[in-house]
């Protein structure tokens, strides 16, 4: 038996929070707990969090996932469920390690010997999406995602959507599959005409047609259109996603390791999701660790079919130097051949942090602020 000895936590670029958990015998498990845009909200839980489990027996990861929902009376959403989900994937990497195995095989082995994976491109306002498709070819990848749209108004021009079709066009005449992701940006008129419009052209999956809050206008959606519809990565737990299983209105599902409670509870999320001849596929536009984390997933999970990366994503770049390759002393894990990831062979999550790195990084990094837009008429738009 080997308690929790200490928990830290870290900040670091471009927009990611580290958790690392060390037990008694010094043994350690790195996290994420990644909450673009409320980095702070999720290191207030973390205090907390740190107060509550350590001491606690390291190895009772189900117990302390547990104390963390049952106790916590006002349970769910993303601030709670991001600090969760850091705790709950160190804790996974620590015992993984501390029995030499990789995490896949402690969630009953491999179902897969590679994981397929897509890449972004184009950005929050995306153009040149041609380029950056090309781009990500040389890189090895057979898929990519994209925002459908910049930002549109509640009832917009129906010709601010004829640039999206130009652009899966393009990314298609490539060879490339392509997930559109509408953001949540449009409301029920405009997404409509875009799902039509783009169904001819056969994309991938259309992600978050409209926001998860408006689960009747979805299920009208799906009713519409024979475009795969994908969402969750604004879901937090099984209970959120239970009642778009029931009401049959998607195709895909994309929890976030990083924000639904970490592997325990994207692992159930899955399992649920197979009952219901769902797909998954996770939301990861976050750093190496939560990578990580849903590759373990991909590769002993029978209806995960596809992982987002965030290699070279807009805010990756946007912050210089700071990728997913540059806290892992064996970045080569992640390399992509042919639309796929190989299996990740070493302890725990299969990666190893640089964690004086990290501590530098940590020690003025400030929170990475959210975006926004705002319409011609002065008004908020959804982002």
């Amino acid at each position: 038996m080997a308690p929790i000895a200490k928990i830290e936590y870290f900040r670091v670029l471009p927009r990611w929070l580290f958790v690392k958990i060390t037990d008694s015998e010094n043994r350690v498990g790195w996290g994420e707990a990644s909450l673009e845009g409320h980095t702070e909200a999720v290191e207030g839980t973390l205090n907390g969090y740190i107060t509550r489990f350590v001491g606690r027996e390291a190895d009772d990861i189900e117990a302390i996932w547990q104390d963390a929902w049952r106790k916590s009376f006002y349970r769910g959403g993303p601030v709670f469920m991001s600090a969760l989900a850091g705790i709950d994937i160190a804790l996974w990497d620590l015992k993984a390690r501390k029995l030499n195995v990789p995490i896949w095989q402690l969630l009953g082995g491999k179902v897969r010997d590679r994981v397929n994976v897509y890449a972004w491109i184009g950005g929050d306002r995306p153009s040149d999406v041609e380029s950056a498709a090309k781009e990500r070819l040389a890189q090895g990848f057979k898929a990519i995602k994209m925002n459908a749209t910049e930002d549109v108004g509640w009832l917009d021009s129906p010709s601010v959507l004829e640039s999206s079709v130009q652009r899966l066009k393009a990314v298609k005449a490539l060879g490339l599959d392509a997930g559109v992701d509408f953001h949540g940006r449009l409301h029920k008129p405009m997404a409509k005409q875009l799902a039509k419009a783009l169904e001819p052209h056969h994309p991938l999956f259309i992600e978050e047609p409209l926001l998860s809050e408006h689960q009747e206008s979805i299920k009208e959606l799906y009713g519409l259109t024979t475009c795969p519809i994908a969402l969750g990565e604004r879901l937090y737990s099984r209970w959120d996603f239970k009642r778009f299983f029931e009401d049959s209105c998607v195709d895909i599902i994309q929890p976030d390791i990083a924000h639904c409670g970490g592997i325990s509870e994207l692992r159930r999320i899955a399992a649920m999701a197979e009952t219901y001849d769902v797909a998954v596929a996770p939301h990861c536009p976050l750093g190496p660790i939560a990578l990580a984390a849903c590759l373990q997933i991909g590769l002993s999970t029978p209806n995960h079919q596809i992982q987002e990366m965030s290699v070279g994503m807009h805010y990756n770049v946007e912050a210089g130097e700071y990728d997913i390759s540059s806290y892992v002393t064996n970045p080569e894990v992640f390399a992509v051949k042919d639309g796929f990831v190989e299996m990740l062979q070493g302890p725990g999550l299969g990666i190893e942090i640089n964690e004086d790195l990290v501590r530098q990084v940590a020690q003025s990094t400030k929170p990475w602020e959210l975006k926004g837009f705002v319409g011609k008429d002065g008004g908020y738009r959804e982002w």
